[in-house]
């Protein structure tokens, strides 16, 4: 049976997030709360629990997976080069509901990447996604908590409706905002893709970038 976390939105407590990371650890997959929806999260560097997520989601492989990180350092350990574009909307956006997406080093899995050459990377502003990244060394994966083609979940109890019998753990943290996902924009172009308009306008992301 799927073991029920609840911890703190505001106040997490550290021995509940190491539990949950230790699940992940040791190949689990587990629900969690994030700025926009519930998210999935497995450890992105360990092959079989990204296939065995695909799996729970009956996602497409050439739909990528992206990567919530455990703090702006941590970009250049996915990034092959961030450009100063990219250097503006974090500055601007993160942490936040904005996912970039970077050109991927060489090591990461294709099943991330969708086979595409690129990454998707954000910094969240929910303490206990990025808490999940900060213990599991740098990056969680960050998929919707949805089965491929349904409406995404905002609470753990839409979570346990959907996956339930799938998943290894849920952490209920509250009621996520929910309504729109993370904006994603392609900054390996110049000038940056708006790829899709979420909680951030894409007005907001040219004026940022110097283009309103």
């Amino acid at each position: 049976m799927v073991e029920i976390i609840r911890i703190s939105s505001t106040n997490p407590d550290p021995s509940a997030l190491e539990h949950a990371a230790a699940i992940i650890t040791r190949g689990g997959i587990i629900a969690y709360p994030t700025e926009t929806f519930y998210g999935l999260g497995t450890d992105g560097e360990n092959e079989a629990s990204v296939e065995k997520l695909f799996a729970i989601k009956g996602r497409d492989f050439n739909k990528p997976i992206p990567l919530i990180i455990s703090g702006r350092n941590h970009v250049t350990k996915l990034a092959a080069a961030v450009p100063e574009s990219a250097e503006r909307l974090m500055d601007r956006f993160w942490p936040g509901g904005l996912t970039l997406l970077f050109e991927a080093l060489p090591y990461l899995s294709t099943r991330l990447t969708g086979g595409t050459g690129k990454i998707g990377i954000r910094l969240s502003s929910n303490v206990i996604a990025t808490g999940l990244a900060v213990l599991l060394g740098g990056a969680l994966t960050a998929t919707s908590a949805n089965l491929s083609g349904q409406e995404e979940c905002v609470s753990a109890d839409e979570v346990m409706d959907k996956l339930g019998s799938k998943i290894n753990a849920i952490i209920d943290g509250g009621t996520t905002p929910g309504k729109k996902g993370s904006t994603i924009v392609d900054i390996t172009t110049d000038p940056p893709i708006m790829i899709r308009e979420g909680i951030i306008l894409f007005s907001l992301i040219l004026d940022a970038l110097g283009e309103s």
